[in-house]
């Protein structure tokens, strides 16, 4: 199976794909898409659609995991935060793939082992589980370890329902 992980932002969306075999998890690539911060909101919302949209049509992913908006004091940001969420559910969501979204703490608990860990904390163990991956920005870890998230999710949650199946009359 092969997860992208997304990491949104207006001014940046980060994106990280993975291989999934069993309990093995594998580096694909790494990146992110960038929209104007002197356009208009509009325009930014389409320059990251668009650009997750060829992301998404070069990496060829089987499922896509987004990190949920993380409400911060100033209103506007969360609210700019939320509409680039937005148009990056709709990309993959229009692409026909399976969307999950994690909250931040889960993220980093399940990369970490705490869910209040330091970004420094989450670009080291990014690294460490995702040897191939080389030196990683904040972003590109950040979209790797929503991905490596819903690896670790997506198949104990398949190991629960196999199980259910299993014990029904």
């Amino acid at each position: 199976m092969r997860i992208i992980g997304l990491d949104p932002g207006l001014r940046k969306t980060g994106w990280g794909v993975i291989d999934v075999a069993g309990n093995r998890l594998s580096y694909v690539a790494h990146g992110h898409v960038a929209s104007d911060a002197d356009g208009a909101l509009a325009s930014r919302l389409c320059d990251l659609f668009e650009g997750l949209n060829r992301v998404i049509e070069e990496q060829q992913p089987d499922a896509a995991a987004v990190e949920e908006t993380f409400v911060n004091k100033n209103p506007t940001s969360t609210l700019k935060l939320g509409q680039a969420r937005g148009a990056v559910l709709l990309a993959a969501a229009t692409s026909g793939l399976a969307v999950a979204e994690y909250p931040p703490n889960l993220i980093k608990k399940s990369i970490v082992g705490t869910g209040h860990a330091e970004k420094r904390q989450v670009v080291m163990m990014v690294g460490t589980l995702l040897p191939g991956a080389g030196q990683l920005s904040e972003d590109a870890a950040d979209a790797l370890a929503v991905a490596i998230c819903h690896a670790h999710h997506y198949q104990t949650r398949a190991r629960i329902e196999a199980g259910a199946r299993e014990t029904l009359p």
